[in-house]
């Protein structure tokens, strides 16, 4: 546990070489017990002090722990030639306190919490790598009525500004030789976002929510409806998409039709006259699933992207990388139901938010952990368990304290932590949720602490018998002399 947490944090610079030493103790600590309150993470009533004093500490930026983090990410997706960014907002709600102070409003009404923009990039074959980049803020209250107003601002001075920003530093951060499709869902379709400057590789991946106005080649400049225009196109082929389980459907597989067409879409009218607010050309993919399932909603995504559409073998493989923005949902899950974040009790918005980047990093290590063995399942545990980790689990598991000639792999590891947490993997059980294996986690932090106890006890106990024989070689040879 201790050396990925040192590795991912070995940037960090918070002016400070004991701040410094405080983080990576504190994110340890998170690591090993993140459902739990600080108290109970942190048993000694000094260590639990220090920790709420670092969050309280107002020289800490909370970008400058992301900061750390991200550069570790920069590290992982060096080699993948194609990366995908998805980008998405959630809220942070937390309850009323009489001393809490410092938040703002949030989506639910009459709430208050925090707004937090991530931006996590992911492989194409869904191993999340890490953030890029985090936005969290606090909204300020705004006045009934003000919805035109807010309208008619420069697109810098909105929130929706975040999208923009974080598209522009993603272009600067991917190395340039790496093709990089940034992904988002419906609140991206922002037409200052789909217009905005390009490197070379450099791609948007968007689902539409605007019936925008546009026009195609075919329709001698004739402007139509986008979603008019895609649905009146003929099929060109059927994929079979996995979805995933969500709070709103279970997982299953669904044969989607496709459609698509090269559109330009039209400036909005309420658009100011920037000299990037031109028309923009992009592709458009209409994605309709055929026999849903009974009471479930069919899946129908029309997508918006950048990305060169030749042939419908493209169109299925961007609808596939589309089907892995739901990792971000996952990560957001893990952040607030595994770390239970929106259960801290912090006094102050400024202390949940340097909180937020700390449990930040644990949360992607779990869903990383997950799915990278899933999909690379014949790696040694050794690339995320510590040896006293993988083997302690070994030794519970198989009831027995004769350890492996073998290290195992990775994925053996992983079921193993998921039978901790419950999972039975009984035929047709599919693969362990990020759910099961959190609580999994928590029982082998348990088993760890207990196996290091026992390793120290046995060395002790060798290290006695080694003195107790010593001794007797040095009284023979006296009494010999």
């Amino acid at each position: 546990m201790n050396n990925w947490v040192t590795e991912e944090l070995k940037t960090a610079d918070l002016g400070d070489k004991r701040l410094n030493k405080r983080l990576t103790f504190i994110v340890e600590g998170l690591a090993s017990k993140p459902d739990k309150t600080v108290p109970q993470t942190f048993e000694e009533a000094s260590q639990a002090q220090a920790v709420y004093e670092f969050w309280s500490n107002p020289h800490v930026k909370p970008s400058q722990i992301i900061a750390a983090h991200r550069d570790a990410t920069l590290l992982r997706i060096k080699g993948h030639s194609i990366i995908l960014v998805i980008q998405d907002t959630t809220d942070l709600e937390f309850a009323s306190l009489a001393t809490r102070r410092g938040l703002g409003e949030i989506s639910k009404q009459g709430v208050e919490g925090i707004k937090v923009h991530n931006v996590l990039s992911v492989t194409t074959d869904g191993v999340p790598l890490g953030l890029i980049k985090q936005i969290a803020w606090v909204r300020k209250k705004t006045r009934k009525g003000k919805g035109y107003e807010e309208r008619k601002r420069k697109i810098e001075e909105k929130e929706s500004y975040r999208w923009l920003e974080s598209f522009r530093e993603t272009q600067e951060l991917v190395p340039p030789e790496m093709e990089v499709v940034t992904v988002c869902d419906r609140e991206g379709d922002i037409f200052e976002l789909l217009a905005s400057p390009r490197r070379e590789g450099a791609h948007l991946l968007i689902r539409a929510a605007q019936n925008r106005n546009v026009k195609t080649s075919t329709e001698q400049g004739e402007i139509q409806k986008l979603f008019t225009l895609l649905k009146s196109q003929e099929v060109v082929g059927e994929i079979v998409l996995d979805l995933q389980k969500t709070p709103r459907r279970k997982a299953r597989k669904a044969t989607i039709q496709v459609k698509y067409a090269t559109v330009t879409l039209q400036v909005p009218s309420n658009k100011p006259p920037l000299k990037h607010n031109e028309p923009v050309e992009v592709a458009a993919i209409l994605a309709e699933e055929i026999n849903p399932p009974p009471k479930e909603q069919k899946v129908s995504w029309l997508l918006l992207t950048t990305l060169p559409l030749n042939n419908v073998s493209d169109a299925f493989t961007y609808l596939k990388w589309y089907s892995l923005r739901w990792l971000i949902e996952r990560y957001h899950y893990v952040l607030k139901s595994g770390c239970k974040i929106e259960e801290l009790q912090l006094e102050t918005g400024e202390r949940l938010l340097r909180a937020l980047a700390c449990y930040s990093i644990v949360a992607w290590r779990l869903l990383w952990l997950t799915y990278t063995s899933r999909l690379d399942p014949h790696q040694p545990a050794t690339v995320a368990l510590e040896e006293e980790e993988w083997q302690s689990l070994y030794v519970k598991i198989h009831n027995k304290l004769e350890l492996p000639r073998e290290i195992p792999t990775i994925y053996q590891c992983v079921r193993w932590i998921a039978r901790l947490g419950g999972f039975l993997a009984r035929k047709g059980d599919g693969e362990p949720g990020v759910m099961t294996l959190w609580r999994g986690w928590q029982r082998l932090m348990d088993y760890v602490a207990m196996w290091k106890f026992m390793v120290a006890m046995v060395n002790e106990l060798e290290c006695d018998k080694d003195k107790d024989i010593e001794m007797k070689k040095e009284n023979r040879n006296k009494i010999c002399d």
